[in-house]
């Protein structure tokens, strides 16, 4: 779905600071179960269901939901598969292909157009449609979960990057919280003391350090970039051609070779976490499923919450991430499944998970909800009241191959972090791969 940056960039802020529908609040009779009918008689029906994102305290709270459902409907069953983390893309996809018996898997924003290329997910619109609280989701989760015009899942929460430093080194050192990526550079490398085993920015090589440096090549590209098709500037080149996406990865390499940690290059979402609370490193750039760790981890006082830096132009590209509930289009249970996404998704369910969690919901009916608008949600809030200056991008998920860039990308990078290869050679690779997703596009 298309929009202008501004209409989309107001419909993040919509989100952020209308917050969610609390649990007292705009309830229907069928809102509570999926479907009034749900507890009278009929065929016992067991309900196969598989998660991606996957962490103990993440798959508790999805049993603890499961469990109310299947109160409320004594005649479905659910059975709640929890592949690791690392494992359970891979694990999805081959269920998909050999058509197991699967009826719910999560959806990420980054695979659906694989999915629906290879027909493994069934359009959801003749549901939602029909689902009086699709009324309050709003337009960004609705066109996070869509392709073209149809809806493929119900996202339960949305991801936004914010960064987290540690407040106490940088009081210790008199230094304020980073505005830029320059800034960034020069502060990290002004708190690496590597006999210290300290270092300015907790790196991150291995899985999904794309991240960053797409961040990086986005926002030094800034009002260049096509914010409907986010890997092609205006001009219908890569972002990965430009003078610009040069001087956003050579300093990206000295990040990484002056103020992070050597390991580094391999780590993956934990270890650049821990590393943050275990005291290894002052700057994280994370989502906000990373702030329960936060908390519990690190004494309170000790860190805080900063926008995302901005690049030469004085403005950084962000954008909404998420993933959420699909039906597998060979499901031969698909009223069913589609109930027990309705109630995971309703806005009592999808709050308190939210909130146990760590994300930021989907639903925009309420106009107050303190949770989200105090301590370190704040920043994203505040963030995104200014859309001029932290202007929102629209993935490009469309192509097919977008769920193979990540290791593209991660592989390209550690050769170049360890001297194999050139910026201008990296560049040129990812500029390739661009290019030849959106001729296979066509």
């Amino acid at each position: 779905m298309k929009k202008t940056r501004k209409g989309f960039a107001l419909l993040i802020a919509f989100i952020l600071v209308a917050g969610v529908l609390s649990a007292c609040g705009s309830k229907n009779e069928n809102s509570g179960n999926g479907n009034a009918g749900a507890a009278n008689g009929g065929e016992k029906v067991k309900l196969r269901m598989i998660e991606s994102l996957t962490s103990p305290k993440r798959t508790e709270l999805l049993n603890a939901m499961i469990g109310k459902f299947e109160d409320a409907n004594p005649n479905i069953s659910v059975e709640l598969i929890s592949p690791p983390l690392d494992q359970a893309d891979n694990k999805i996809r081959t269920m998909l292909a050999a058509k197991e018996d699967i009826d719910i898997l999560e959806v990420r924003d980054l695979n659906i157009a694989e999915y629906v290329n290879n027909d493994y997910i069934a359009p959801l619109n003749e549901y939602a449609d029909a689902w009086s609280d699709y009324a309050t989701v709003g337009a960004v989760p609705k066109s996070l979960g869509s392709l073209g015009d149809k809806l493929y899942f119900v996202p339960n929460g949305l991801y936004e990057r914010q960064m987290y430093y540690r407040a106490d080194w940088f009081k210790e050192a008199g230094l304020e919280a980073p505005k830029t990526w320059q800034e960034l550079y020069e502060t990290s490398k002004k708190l690496t003391d590597a006999s210290k085993n300290r270092y300015g920015f907790s790196f991150r090589g291995g899985p999904g350090s794309n991240g960053n440096s797409d961040a990086m090549v986005l926002t030094y590209n800034a009002d260049n970039v096509n914010l409907d098709d986010s890997m092609f500037l205006k001009d219908g080149s890569s972002i990965f051609s430009s003078p610009a996406a040069k001087d956003a990865m050579d300093l990206y390499v000295k990040l990484y070779k002056e103020a992070s940690p050597p390991d580094s290059i391999n780590w993956g979402f934990q270890e650049q976490v821990q590393s943050f609370t275990s005291g290894v490193t002052a700057i994280l750039l994370q989502d906000p499923d990373v702030i329960q760790s936060l908390q519990e981890k690190m004494e309170e006082g000790t860190w805080a919450t900063a926008p995302m830096p901005t690049g030469p132009s004085g403005k950084a590209l962000i954008a909404a991430g998420g993933a959420g509930w699909g039906i597998a289009s060979f499901s031969e249970h698909k009223e069913e499944a589609w109930k027990l996404i309705a109630f995971l998704s309703n806005p009592e369910q999808n709050t308190a998970f939210s909130k146990d969690y760590g994300l930021i919901p989907i639903h925009t009916s309420a106009t107050e909800d303190e949770f989200f608008k105090t301590g370190p949600y704040k920043t994203l809030i505040d963030a995104s009241n200014m859309p001029e200056t932290f202007v929102n991008y629209k993935p490009a998920f469309q192509y097919p191959g977008t769920g193979q860039w990540s290791q593209v990308s991660m592989e390209s990078q550690q050769s170049l972090l360890l001297g194999q290869t050139t910026v201008e050679d990296t560049l040129k690779k990812w500029n390739d791969f661009w290019v030849d997703q959106k001729s296979k596009l066509k």
